[in-house]
């Protein structure tokens, strides 16, 4: 990998945040949710994100977008074998996004990051208000992710929106 000017890195972080920017907004092209349009960011097979979608289908469990950003660090710094031990880099860099989301991602008025807490300060789950809401976190954490692949040495590229 061809080491990156500081313009090319920032360009990167934003055109990641701009991808699921709309990915999410669901203006432009069909909404995705939370965890598929960080997987789509990224260039990753959507599937079992999906189990992601409103905290775990349920709204009890962590954000979608936030947990979606742990495992892509891990699809690009995991241990490929099974039987592995988590790689120092994976550990790193979920300690670097930890930080650095908990700094960075604006979750309103909820005290953590569970869905139901996060998407009940508003009145209505299919509120505009929400949907602001929920993809500003997903492009932020989007951000956050991008910034985090370049910090520990990840190759990878956001590729543009078929038909955007």
């Amino acid at each position: 990998m061809k080491p990156r000017s500081d313009a090319e890195k920032h360009a990167l972080i934003a055109k990641a945040r701009e991808k699921a920017y709309i990915l999410y907004e669901g203006v432009t092209i069909p909404h995705r949710s939370c965890g598929i349009c960080l997987a789509e960011t990224f260039n990753l097979p959507t599937r079992p994100y999906q189990a992601l979608r409103r905290g775990g289908i349920t709204g009890e469990g962590q954000c979608g977008a936030i947990k979606a950003g742990e495992l892509i660090l891990g699809e690009y710094f995991g241990d490929p074998d099974p039987t592995g031990a988590v790689t120092d880099t994976l550990r790193q860099a979920i300690q670097y996004y930890t930080e650095q989301w908990k700094h960075r991602v604006d979750r309103g008025a909820s005290p953590d990051i569970i869905c139901n807490h996060m998407t009940g300060q508003f009145a209505e789950f299919k509120s505009p208000e929400r949907m602001t809401f929920c993809t500003n976190v997903a492009a932020q954490v989007a951000e956050v992710v991008a910034e985090t692949l370049i910090e520990f040495g990840a190759d990878f590229e956001i590729t543009p929106i078929p038909g955007v």
